[in-house]
């Protein structure tokens, strides 16, 4: 059974979109946003733990702080290479960022081959379904420019204009 629910956020950001099995959440993605196509609609509106949770970690986030514990979580159709990006995204700390070109470095070198594409890293950044507490929003272009998030280049930026307090 798939359970949704729609976390209010502050303006000036896209309220967020909650998708769970029932026991962890399982999606994570701002409404009306390209990310919505990758998740189910037909869920059952539902006020269960996991999203208590998750909202309270959206609250504390929100506030401009970084939360001192994380949702349970689950991401489903992970490849090898989409978990080694993923696994990349969440070490980059709270108001900090990194390129697509530096992830791929790191997996080049990881795996000993002397380069990865940076494009392949932006359709594995760009597939996550759970936004913010995997945090691809923190994955640049280079030189600094913001390209490719699928909640919106709007929420994205003003994303790390709250962490980084630009």
């Amino acid at each position: 059974m798939i359970y949704q629910m729609t976390y209010h956020t502050p303006v000036p950001y896209d309220d967020i979109r909650l998708i769970s099995d029932g026991k962890v959440l399982t999606g994570l993605y701002f409404v009306g946003s390209s990310d919505e196509q990758k998740h189910p609609q037909d869920g059952i509106e539902a006020d269960i733990p996991v999203f208590q949770e998750t909202r309270r970690w959206l609250d504390i986030y929100f506030s401009g702080r970084q939360p001192d514990f994380v949702p349970v979580w689950r991401t489903e159709g992970l490849t090898p290479f989409r978990k080694d990006v993923q696994d990349i995204m969440l070490t980059i700390p709270y108001g900090e960022t990194m390129t697509y070109g530096e992830i791929a470095q790191r997996l080049a070198s990881r795996r000993g081959i002397g380069k990865m594409s940076a494009q392949a890293v932006g359709g594995a950044v760009g597939w996550n379904p759970i936004c913010l507490i995997i945090p691809c929003h923190r994955v640049i272009g280079t030189n600094g420019k913001l390209t490719g998030y699928g909640g919106g280049i709007k929420n994205k930026r003003t994303l790390l204009e709250m962490e980084i307090k630009l």
